[in-house]
């Protein structure tokens, strides 16, 4: 059995208890970072070993993995934060899972762009999540494409690179398309900046952006 097990995006008291249950009851914990997950564990005084599981290891380790759960192993995959395959890895494990006949269980949990888009004030009856954007190869044609996009559209983008990618959505998407950014979710400095992407872009010129960043941005009216 395998188990993806959501963990909190800021907040340590946002974990199910059913999260809490799996972590204790696994054999093994697949982890993207030990480090930030071991101060989860310790937290709730969990004491599971911890093996890495990331985007530099998954091809090398997959099958190992796949081999361990055929042969009765209990594991559940964390990523650092949030649900497992949003925007972290999972796929591959998963999709490899199924092929051998493992069974996945997703446990339900935390996950960063649901509560940005449900506070933003842009609708969110119908929306598409891209979240982190190319850096280079593909970018500007995925740009042009998400111009004429109807439906809000979520991104998440680090904060090093927020102006530069609100500036291009003020190119792309034009200065008067609502949008707004959060950072830093469930944590002491939450914040939640919300108006024209002109108006955000510029706010965000005059600061220094620390955290983790959610942009949900209106479709094409």
């Amino acid at each position: 059995m395998l188990y993806l097990v959501p963990t909190p995006i800021g907040n340590l008291k946002d974990i199910t208890l059913r999260a809490l249950e799996v972590l204790k009851e696994v054999d093994v914990i697949l982890a993207e970072d030990t480090r930030t997950t071991s101060r989860l564990m310790n937290h709730y005084q969990i004491t599971k070993p911890l093996s890495p599981y990331h985007r530099h290891n998954e091809h090398k380790v997959l099958q190992h993995i796949v081999t361990q759960l055929q042969e009765g192993k209990k594991m559940a995959l964390v990523t650092d934060a949030g649900t497992p395959g949003i925007s972290d890895p999972a796929f591959l494990l998963v999709r490899e899972c199924i092929k051998a006949g493992v069974k996945v269980e997703s446990l339900p949990g935390a996950t960063a762009f649901v509560p940005a888009l449900v506070n933003s004030g842009i609708p969110s009856s119908r929306f598409c999540f891209e979240g982190f954007l190319p850096l280079k190869k593909g970018r500007q044609r995925l740009l042009k494409q998400l111009a004429n996009e109807e439906r809000t559209m979520i991104f998440y983008e680090s904060p090093v690179r927020l102006v530069k990618t609100l500036e291009e959505f003020c190119i792309y998407f034009g200065e008067e398309r609502m949008c707004s950014v959060s950072r830093e979710l469930t944590k002491m400095f939450e914040e939640n900046k919300r108006g024209t992407i002109k108006e955000v872009c510029d706010y965000f010129k005059q600061k220094t952006v620390k955290g983790e960043i959610v942009i949900v941005v209106a479709g094409k009216t």
